[in-house]
C-alpha cells in the first residue's frame, strides 16, 4: 500500500493547493474554485510551502539519527531546522514563532531556553507527520519524538500535546485503523496520556510562571486538544458540511485547531483524497497547513496510488519525499 509515501506526498500536495488559499476570505476561494476548492496543481514544479519544508527537515533528522532518544534527536534536529531557516527557499511566509526560535537555537543555547513558550501555533504540528510514519519506534520514542520536535520552538503544552496526537492519528492510519474509529481512538489517547509529562524529553519545560508541576503543565494541553476533538465530532454529527470548514472547527493557526479542522474535513468522505485536500484548501483559515494534515491523513489511510498518479513528478521536494517514503514503506 506504501502508506509512509502516501502520506508524506499528501501533505506536500495539500500544502500545494492550499497554497494560494491561505489569507484568502472563504466567498474569494469558492467564487474561483468553487465549494470543493482547488483540485489541481498548478506550476513545474507544483511549489509547497514552509509546512511540507519542515516536514522533511524533521523526516531527514529521523532518518539521520539511528536509535531515537532525546540526547541523539535534539541536536539533530536543532541542525535541520537551522539549515531550514537559512536556506534561500526559505521564503513561503514562514511563521514568526519557528522564525524566532530558530534565531534563538542558532546561538547554542539550551532549546528550553529558546522556545516560544508563550506559542502553540500550527507550526508545531504542521511538520509532525514523519514522526507518526517512521517504523521501528516504540510508544515512548514516538510520542517523546513528536512532542520534542514541537518543543524546540513551541513550547505551550497544547502545541506538544496536538503535536502527538496528530503523529499518533497518523500512526493509526498507517496501521490499518479505520477512519470511523479515528476520533474514538485519538479522544481515548488524550484521555490516557492527560497526566503524562515526558521529562526525559522536556526537560524543565514545564517550569513556568503560575504552574505548580509538570502534570498540571501537560493536562493544560490534552484538555485543550481533547476539546478541539469534541468540536470535530459535533461537526460531523450536524449533517450539514457544507460552507467554510474553519467555522465549525476553528481557523487553524494554532495547533488543536489545526488538527481538529484537518480532521474535520477528512472524516467526510476520507476514501476521496483529492476531495478531502481540496476541501481543506477550501478554508478562510491556515489553509495550506489544514490541506497539508487532511492530505497526511488520507495518505496514510489510503497508500500511494490513490492519488493522481501525474502529481508524484510535479510536486517540489518529489526526490526528498520519495527517499523517505522508500525508506519507511
Amino acid at each position: 500500500m506504501r502508506a509512509a509515501s502516501g502520506s508524506l506526498f499528501g501533505l506536500a500536495y495539500g500544502d500545494s493547493l492550499g497554497k494560494p488559499t491561505e489569507f484568502q476570505e472563504y466567498a474569494a476561494i469558492v467564487a474561483r474554485y468553487g465549494p470543493g476548492g482547488p483540485r489541481v496543481l498548478v506550476g513545474e514544479p507544483a511549489l509547497v510551502t514552509d509546512d511540507t519544508q519542515m516536514a522533511l527537515a524533521v523526516g531527514e533528522a529521523l532518518f539521520e539519527v539511528g536509535r531515537i532518544t532525546p540526547a541523539a534527536f535534539e541536536p539533530v534536529l536543532r541542525r535541520r531546522f537551522l539549515e531550514w531557516a537559512a536556506s534561500p527557499e526559505n521564503d513561503r511566509a514562514p511563521g514568526m514563532t519557528c522564525l524566532r526560535a530558530c534565531a534563538a537555537l542558532a546561538d547554542g543555547r539550551p532549546w528550553t531556553r529558546a522556545t516560544q513558550t508563550g506559542s502553540k501555533g500550527c507550526g508545531a504540528n504542521m511538520r509532525v507527520t514523519p514522526v507518526g510514519l517512521k517504523p521501528g519506534l516504540t510508544e515512548d520514542e514516538r510520542a517523546g519524538a513528536a512532542q520534542l520536535q514541537a518543543a524546540l520552538t513551541h513550547g505551550h503544552p497544547t502545541g506538544l500535546a496536538a503535536s502527538e496526537l496528530t503523529a499518533w492519528a497518523v500512526y493509526l492510519l498507517a496501521g490499518g485503523l479505520a477512519p470511523a474509529d479515528l476520533l474514538a481512538a485519538l479522544r481515548e489517547r488524550c484521555s490516557e496520556q492527560r497526566k503524562v509529562y515526558r521529562g526525559d524529553w522536556l526537560g524543565d519545560l514545564w517550569q513556568q510562571p503560575t504552574v505548580t508541576s509538570p502534570e498540571e503543565f501537560i493536562a493544560r494541553g490534552w484538555d485543550e486538544t481533547a476539546a478541539a476533538l469534541d468540536r470535530v465530532a459535533d461537526a460531523l454529527a450536524s449533517g450539514d458540511h457544507t460552507g467554510d470548514p474553519c467555522l465549525a472547527t476553528g481557523a487553524g493557526w494554532i495547533a488543536e485547531e489545526a488538527l481538529a479542522t484537518a480532521l474535520y474535513v477528512y472524516l467526510q468522505s476520507p476514501d476521496e483524497p483529492v476531495a478531502v485536500v481540496g476541501r481543506g484548501a477550501a478554508s478562510s483559515g491556515d489553509s495550506d497547513s489544514i490541506a497539508c494534515l487532511a492530505g497526511a491523513f488520507a495518505g496514510a489511510s489510503l497508500g500511494l496510488s490513490a492519488w493522481p498518479a501525474d502529481w508524484q513528478t510535479q510536486i517540489e521536494y518529489s526526490d526528498r519525499l520519495f527517499k523517505l517514503g522508500m525508506a519507511w514503506d
